[in-house]
């Protein structure tokens, strides 16, 4: 058992952040323990709660939104392969466009650095194409 603050460091996130994933709902907020005692009366975070919180920033590095990561923790407690699938292929169509759009502006500024490299006369084709 944690703090919230061990949690947070476990999932290599702030405590804020922990926070924020609970009002979102992606994570529970366990109840203050009743009297002062020890451990006064601090929540406790389990290992259930740290593996939910590196599942989201799993999820999250693999550039899955908010809303489909707590879609994708309601189907591993349904067991829901064909919609984790569809999730998956369309963050797949996703990423294929964002790769297309980057390989297109890295061959139109490969293009702009040869022309700019070409002459020093007249305006430089880098600045003159992000002007227009």
């Amino acid at each position: 058992m944690t703090t919230i603050s061990g949690l947070a460091k476990a999932g290599g996130v702030g405590v804020e952040t922990v926070r924020f994933y609970q009002r979102r709902g992606l994570l529970g907020t366990p109840d203050r323990p009743l009297g002062g005692g020890a451990a006064g009366s601090v929540r406790r975070y389990g290992a259930e709660d740290v593996r939910r919180l590196r599942f989201i920033r799993s999820a999250q590095a693999a550039g899955f939104t908010l809303d489909q990561i707590s879609e994708l923790l309601q189907l591993d407690a349904g067991q829901d392969r064909a919609r984790a699938r569809a999730l998956a292929a369309e963050r797949l169509a996703a990423l294929d466009a964002k790769i297309a759009e980057l390989e297109a502006a890295r061959t139109a500024l490969r293009r702009l650095a040869h022309e700019c490299g070409k002459s020093d006369e007249g305006r430089c084709p880098i600045i003159s194409a992000f002007d227009e």
